[in-house]
Order: structure tokens, then C-alpha cells, then sequence
């Protein structure tokens, strides 16, 4: 096997990345095995240590070469692909990681609903064996994405007669399927970027099945903490939130007063922390798929965006009360980070919500991670259908 770096010039040298089209890059880029280097050969990668890809990355960044889009295929990048590497077959593997890696096949996540939003193992979505297929009826709710996207991960009911968290099963769904409905909402923000999701009669072939029948919960987790992890490498000192206020900080010397320095160095000292700790983790993934410490790295960014988000209003007050559109009907744009600090402080609020409520991430942490005692849960070990709903 060629060494790493030659096979990124080989890839350059047959692919200019100025000339060629975005797409057609990543496809070549998961060709040569190049998109996660840890994953297996044929499926984007060389099966190489996680780490390697660094190296992958700094080089190709060197060369101008476009990355994929992560604003638009956050889903399918961050927890789709990870999920299908650890439970999906190998058919599923070749039909749908290059794609996705070029972003020509846009993801979303079918999981909540709106009866189990925190409590994720109460969904009540139905998928009932017929054949070599499944039917699915049922309601998804803040569904990022789905507005636009080719396929979806779903989380389905598939057995009432078993405590909640061992009678589901984990399927990628086609969004163009007869019976499905995406109905969008707006947020404070005014954009669009959640929807709800009907599906009424949904048609599942069951080589779409991600993982044993009733292991859906197994699967489901380890989507659930890659998100997490994915989640969490938004604080960055650079693009995250606390970056876009340090450079201001720089740029305009006549917002600085000591206590708002003192702040600020706290903010940048904290996000830094968890910027190093999200880093180790990472590292750690190099024996398998990130654990409960995932958790905590999303609980922090949450805290962090939304409180560096109020300090860059403190900042300048009077740009909190401007906003680049009143009407509040926007056109979702993919992008959280590079908006005005008034658009910033309102879509943190959701930061807190979105992959997990900050209030079940210390019930994770507390348990699974510090080993705390759990708190009493009536349902446990009864029956689905027997639960009152």
C-alpha cells in the first residue's frame, strides 16, 4: 500500500481541486480510501488507525481541496455512516457510504416523536413484519433536515410485549417512499430547519434493517453518541462561538472593559477545556465507538454556546436588537456560527435541546459515567404495551 501522503498526491494529480466538482472530488477521495481512513478498504477507507486521518486532512486542506458539506449532511456524516460501519452489512455499506461521504445523498434522523423526545426507548412508531417487508406507521417530530434529505435513519417499534428498550428496530429509510409526509416548523430563529415526519403505510424491505430485530436500541446508541461527540467539536476557539467573539474582541477595542476581559477569558478558558477533552475522546475512539463520556462533552458545549452567545450581547447591546429579518421567515441557510450575535444567542437556545436535553445528559453522566445511583423508573421491566402512555 502506498504511503498515506502519496496516495493524497495521487488523488491530487488526478483530480485538480480547482477544476473539479466538489462531488466528484469526494467521490475520488472515498475511492482512494481516503474519507475515513479507519474505516474498511472499499468502504472510504484503508483500514488504518483514526488518527491517521489527520494527516489525511492537514494535506488536502493544504491543497485547496473541498471538504464535505457538514451543514448539510450533518446526519448522514456524523452518525449515519458511523452507525452503518458498526451494525450495517456490506451491501448497505456500498450502496450508501460514497454518496453520502460526497454529499449527493442528503440524511436525516426519523427518532423522536412526539410522546418520546427525552425518553427516546418510549417511541411508539410501529413497523409490523409483512413478508421480506416492514410497515411503518407512526409520527416523527424535530427532524432536522428531513425537508431535504434522500434517506433517513428510523427508530421503530417493533415488539410491545417487551420492556420499551428491547422491542425496537434501527432502519434507513428511503424518503421518497409512498407515505411519507414532511411538514416543517419554524423556530425562534424564524428558519426552518426542523419538521415533523409522517409516515402512514411505509414499505420497508429488510435488508434495510440496521442490526438484529430488537436491538434497535444498541444501534440507536451508538448513533446517539457519535452525535454527541459531533455535537461537542463545536467548541472550537476558532469557528465556534467563543472564536467569532474573541476576533471581534481584537478588532473593536472600545467594547473591552475589565469585567467583560475577565468574562471572556473564562469563556475562552472553559471552551478550550472542552475543546482538549473532545480531542482525547476522540483519541479514545481508536479502540471502537465513543461511550457515555460523549455525554459530557455535549453538556458543556450546550452550557458554553448559550452563555458565550448572552456575553457577545452584553458586548454591544444594542446589536441584540437587530436582526437581518423581522419577518422571521427565513430560508434555512445550513450554518449556525456565521450569522449576526442576535441570530447566535436564539439558536443556541435549542443547543441545550437538540441530541439529547442537557437534563438527560447528567442523568448519563451521573450514572454511566460516575456511576451515580439511577433514579426510579415505574417502567422498567414492564411490558410496552402495558406502560401508561
Amino acid at each position: 500500500m502506498p504511503e498515506l501522503a502519496q496516495r493524497v498526491r495521487d488523488l491530487l494529480a488526478s483530480h485538480d481541486p480547482t477544476t473539479t466538482a466538489p462531488a466528484t472530488f469526494l467521490g475520488a477521495r472515498f475511492d482512494a480510501g481516503l474519507a475515513w481512513v479507519h474505516f474498511p478498504e472499499g468502504s472510504g477507507g484503508l483500514g488504518l488507525s483514526r488518527g491517521r486521518q489527520l494527516e489525511v486532512d492537514a494535506l488536502l486542506a493544504e491543497a485547496g481541496a473541498p471538504e464535505p458539506d457538514f451543514g448539510r449532511n450533518s446526519i448522514g456524516l456524523g452518525m449515519a455512516a458511523p452507525t452503518m460501519l458498526a451494525f450495517g452489512s456490506e451491501e448497505m455499506q456500498r450502496r450508501h457510504l460514497r454518496p453520502l461521504f460526497a454529499c449527493t445523498e442528503i440524511w436525516c434522523q426519523l427518532f423522536s416523536e412526539p410522546g418520546a423526545g427525552s425518553d427516546l426507548a418510549g417511541v411508539a412508531t410501529r413497523a409490523v413484519r409483512d413478508g421480506d417487508e416492514w410497515v411503518v406507521d407512526g409520527q416523527k417530530v424535530w427532524t432536522s433536515g428531513a425537508h431535504n434529505a434522500q434517506f433517513a435513519i428510523l427508530l421503530a417499534r417493533t415488539d410491545s410485549s417487551v420492556p420499551k428498550h428491547a422491542g425496537l428496530t434501527y432502519f434507513i429509510v428511503d424518503m421518497s417512499d409512498p407515505g411519507i409526509e414532511v411538514r416543517p416548523l419554524r423556530q425562534i430563529t424564524g428558519e426552518a430547519e426542523f419538521n415533523e415526519v409522517f409516515l402512514s403505510g411505509v414499505r420497508i424491505d429488510d435488508r434495510n434493517r440496521v442490526g438484529a430485530v430488537g436491538e434497535g436500541w444498541k444501534v440507536a446508541t451508538t448513533t446517539l453518541n457519535n452525535e454527541r461527540v459531533a455535537i461537542g467539536a463545536g467548541s472550537d476557539r476558532e469557528a465556534g462561538q467563543i472564536g467569532i467573539v474573541t476576533e471581534r474582541w481584537r478588532r473593536e477595542p472600545q467594547l473591552r472593559t475589565p469585567g467583560h476581559h475577565v468574562e471572556l477569558m473564562q469563556w475562552w478558558v472553559e471552551t478550550e477545556v472542552t475543546r482538549l477533552a473532545g480531542e482525547r475522546l476522540r483519541q479514545q475512539l481508536e479502540a471502537g465507538q465513543p461511550g457515555p463520556e460523549s455525554s459530557a462533552m455535549k453538556l458543556a458545549f450546550a452550557h458554553q454556546a448559550q452563555e458565550v452567545s448572552g456575553f457577545a450581547l452584553e458586548l454591544d447591546p444594542q446589536e441584540g436588537l437587530t436582526y437581518d429579518d423581522w419577518t422571521m421567515v427565513r430560508t434555512f441557510s445550513g450554518s449556525f456560527l456565521g450569522r449576526g450575535p442576535g441570530f447566535r444567542y436564539l439558536r443556541a437556545k435549542g443547543n441545550s435541546i437538540e441530541g439529547g436535553t442537557s437534563e438527560i445528559m447528567r442523568n448519563v453522566v451521573a450514572e454511566r459515567v460516575l456511576g451515580l445511583p439511577p433514579d426510579h423508573r415505574p417502567d422498567k421491566g414492564i411490558p410496552f404495551k402495558d406502560v401508561p402512555r
